[in-house]
């Protein structure tokens, strides 16, 4: 079959390998029927050393069951699945407690315990706590819309809804959106979608911004650094705003975020953070009694309630994804994201 590696920086490479198998009696071997490019994948294609040997790439899926391990009962050959990003048993206690993406028995695609999902095929552990059937729908004869809004909830459209959830965004609030890619304008959809009065989105690229506007924004910021702290407290009457859901994970970003947020405010990060320290003291978080919170979405404990909003009609965020290409030209699709001439690739086997 053919998978997607990356050995470096800028250098992404499809290669033809073996097909999984079962290693364990909990697994599950999946078919894509779409995979996908994600903007965290652009932090190893900017920055990741060279290397003999390709790291394997993609967290994203949504597929066909084609074969099981003996334990598993919640699925079986022949399910339309959506594949989380991260793998759980959905039985531990933080699974309970709704934070799979601590599952103790869980995992990341990509590493030594699991292939990365770019891949004509997958092997999924945890099989009955990671595969979300989606009913009723024939993956060959769907609707490209459709098949995209579902491939959205694997991670993007979610990890959006859990910016906004863990900022604990509700009717009257002001919420700003700190940056335009596919992560920010799901919070903003989300965030229109739990209540939000006002959404401020930050971003500087039109087409990218006007979805945004489509999905809820009611106004949009394109300067940064201090010019754009300035313009968001101009707009709240200098009282900034009471959620700030940060969708970058680069340190201005986050310094934006502490710039804008109210006293007694919320900061809730889903872009995966590029540095280890981040200022929290009084003169950024604590003398303002601002709240820091988010991390990576445990899109398993969302996943239940969002299929049959995309198969409702209620939401369609599939429309981040604005180029489709085969998956052998999966550099292709790596470089026109980082380009910024793609918002979000869709892979196709």
């Amino acid at each position: 079959m053919k998978a997607t590696f990356i050995y470096g920086a800028g250098d992404v490479r499809v290669e033809t390998v073996p097909d999984p198998v079962i290693q364990h009696p909990t697994d599950a071997i999946v078919r894509t029927v779409r995979a996908c490019v994600c903007g965290s994948d652009l932090h190893r294609y900017h920055s990741m050393p060279a290397r003999d040997t390709g790291r394997s790439m993609g967290h994203e899926l949504i597929g066909v069951v084609e074969e099981t391990g003996a334990a598993v009962t919640s699925v079986k050959p022949g399910d339309f699945v959506v594949v989380p990003f991260s793998w759980q048993d959905n039985t531990c206690v933080f699974c309970r407690e709704g934070v799979q993406t601590s599952c103790l028995h869980g995992g990341f695609y990509g590493t030594r315990e699991a292939a990365g999902l770019q891949a004509e095929r997958a092997r999924i552990p945890q099989a009955d706590g990671s595969l979300v059937v989606v009913p009723g729908i024939d993956p060959d004869t769907a609707d490209e819309g459709l098949l995209a809004s579902l491939l959205a909830l694997s991670d993007v459209y979610l990890t959006g809804y859990h910016a906004a959830h863990m900022g604990r965004v509700a009717p009257g609030a002001t919420v700003t959106v700190i940056g335009d890619g596919a992560v920010g304008l799901s919070a903003v959809l989300a965030s229109r979608r739990l209540g939000a009065e006002r959404i401020i989105l930050m971003g500087r690229h039109r087409a990218r911004t006007d979805l945004g506007a489509e999905w809820g924004a009611t106004d949009v910021v394109a300067e940064r650094g201090a010019e754009g702290i300035a313009k968001v407290m101009d707009l709240t009457n200098g009282e900034g705003s009471h959620i700030v859901l940060e969708a970058v994970g680069h340190m201005p970003a986050y310094e934006q975020a502490s710039g804008i947020v109210r006293p007694g405010g919320i900061i809730s990060r889903v872009g995966a953070p590029q540095y280890e320290e981040a200022p929290i003291g009084f003169g950024s978080l604590f003398g303002k009694n601002v709240r820091l919170a988010g991390g990576p979405a445990p899109v398993r404990a969302y996943l239940d309630a969002a299929i049959p909003q995309v198969l409702g009609g209620e939401i369609a965020p599939g429309r981040v994804f604005d180029r489709a290409i085969p998956l052998a030209d999966a550099a292709a699709g790596y470089a026109a994201m980082d380009s910024r001439e793609a918002l979000k690739v869709m892979l196709t086997p």
